[in-house]
């Protein structure tokens, strides 16, 4: 008799579990949907907004705000000649560079000596933020708004806190030394500021440059790589950007500004201190942050994302790089959830605190935890002989086939509006690799993030080893002088006036 309790109690609890889990991804997919019929409103707008006759129009404008570009590099000997010409020949006004070298291993200093002529110069810079110590700092003998930092290693978030003290630049755009922007990208990243709004930070596009040729650190004709990895990743950044943070934006809580590609006011930058050392993911604990500033001291400026400025970055293509860069991210998030706890369900945050924060600490951060235990709870009733079909097809229903219909409306709403793939084949391919996400993939991102949580309570605070391959065509940028770089990127002579070559 009490054998027979047993059992009946574990059939329970199983089946109580499984109504529990299904619900639970219901519930978070529902907010999902919710995300984006959000998004295609805000994308209709957007795109509206984003036509080249207001770009050129910016682009003749005196008013547009001078920008110092922040580039933190470890370890990018592979890719940062051509991310710096990116940004050094992007179409806008006022602009000046700042490469800071955090005490990287490989080659990448002696790259930006050799490609950038370098020669030291005075500390001129109004340390208003500690930083590890500075070794010197650099000009460039053939572009004068390029200053390159060199550091001893500390971390991202303290080689951006060396590049905001030597910015000189009321707003300051931070990128990854991966990363390479598209020419009028600056331009459209300050429409808000031509809107007169006041700017706290704005976030872009992020795509992956895997597949695509690259020419004077131009992305060409876009294209997605054909291998599964970064093909399946081609369509997370355009299911992230095109609908969650979209979203998001239309009401007002936009809690992500990727630190990939993001403009900050470097006056609110400094009220908050700077980026904060200890947080794997120091761009998502940055907004936060700014965020809590903004509400509690009243200040009317805004946190908002723009879907048509775009960069690219090289993504991971092997598993074991990938499931590092995962993990990591998931810890990020982690820390940023519990760390900044006060604000969850707090009204005196607003919407960050009423919405965007439940969302991602009950949604994005407990996901994997669910999700796994979901798939572990299938495979206990298959043992037990307890398995019931209508339940597992519901849960999967939920969890893998509507997360297949976001990707494919991801998909959708970038041929209706930006279309930068035009080629039917990767059309094909992104819409294969959506399908393909679902087996294996998923699980597998599932589970690094899962073990974030163990790293998270064992204190682990690393960031691990990033490998990278390299921009494909990368290599045609030897022979590059200011002036040819100028030509080859379609840039006028006007708009890089203050480039001079200093004998």
């Amino acid at each position: 008799m009490m054998a027979y309790d047993v059992a009946e109690a574990g059939r329970a609890v199983l089946h109580a579990s499984e109504q529990a889990v299904f619900w639970y991804m219901l519930l978070v997919n529902t907010g999902y949907a919710v995300l984006l019929l959000l998004a295609i409103i805000e994308l209709a707008e957007q795109w509206h907004l984003a036509g080249d006759r207001q770009t050129n129009l910016e682009l003749g404008s005196r008013s547009l705000p001078p920008i110092s570009v922040m580039v933190p590099a470890y370890n990018e000997e592979a890719t940062i000649v051509a991310s710096v010409i990116s940004f050094l020949t992007l179409e806008y006004p006022r602009h000046d560079v700042i490469v800071v070298n955090d005490g990287s291993r490989d080659a990448t200093m002696a790259v930006l000596h050799a490609h950038f002529e370098l020669y030291e110069v005075p500390p001129a810079v109004d340390v208003r933020l500690a930083t590890a110590k500075v070794v010197a700092y650099y000009r460039s003998a053939r572009f004068s708004r390029l200053l390159v930092i060199d550091k001893e290693n500390a971390g991202k978030a303290d080689a951006l806190n060396a590049a905001l003290n030597a910015a000189r630049h009321p707003f300051v755009l931070a990128v990854d030394a991966d990363t390479l922007i598209e020419p009028d990208a600056l331009i459209r990243l300050s429409r808000p500021y031509m809107l007169g709004k006041e700017i706290a930070a704005v976030g872009g596009t992020v795509r992956v440059a895997n597949g695509c040729n690259v020419t004077l650190g131009r992305v060409g004709s876009p294209r997605v790589d054909s291998r599964p990895l970064p093909g399946i990743q081609t369509v997370e950044y355009l299911r992230a950007f095109l609908f969650g943070r979209l979203g998001f934006n239309r009401i007002g809580g936009n809690m992500i500004i990727s630190g990939a590609f993001g403009l900050f006011s470097r006056r609110h930058l400094l009220a908050i201190g700077g980026y904060e050392h200890g947080n794997v993911t120091e761009d998502m604990d940055l907004v936060v942050r700014l965020h809590r500033w903004l509400r509690e001291h009243r200040d009317p400026a805004i946190v908002t994302f723009i879907p048509d400025p775009v960069s690219w970055t090289e993504v991971p293509t092997s598993l074991s790089v990938l499931g590092r860069q995962r993990e990591r991210w998931h810890r990020g998030l982690i820390t940023t959830m519990w760390t900044r706890r006060s604000m969850l369900f707090n009204p005196r945050y607003g919407v960050i605190g009423m919405i965007t924060y439940p969302f991602f600490f009950f949604g994005e951060m407990i996901a994997p935890v669910v999700e796994l235990f979901g798939y572990f709870l299938v495979i206990m009733s298959l043992l037990t002989g307890e398995f019931d079909p209508t339940v597992t097809l519901l849960f999967l229903a939920v969890s893998v086939g509507f997360g297949t219909l976001l990707s494919y409306w991801a998909v959708l709403l970038e041929q209706l509006t930006f279309r930068r793939y035009t080629d039917g084949n990767d059309i094909w391919r992104m819409l294969g690799f959506a399908l393909l996400e679902n087996v294996g993939y998923r699980q597998a991102t599932a589970w690094w993030r899962l073990k974030a949580f163990y790293n998270v309570a064992r204190g682990d605070r690393g960031w691990g080893t990033m490998v990278r391959e390299g921009f494909r065509g990368g290599g045609e940028i030897r022979a590059l002088t200011p002036v040819t770089a100028m030509i080859a990127v379609g840039t006028t002579p006007a708009a890089h006036e203050s480039d001079r070559r200093v004998a």
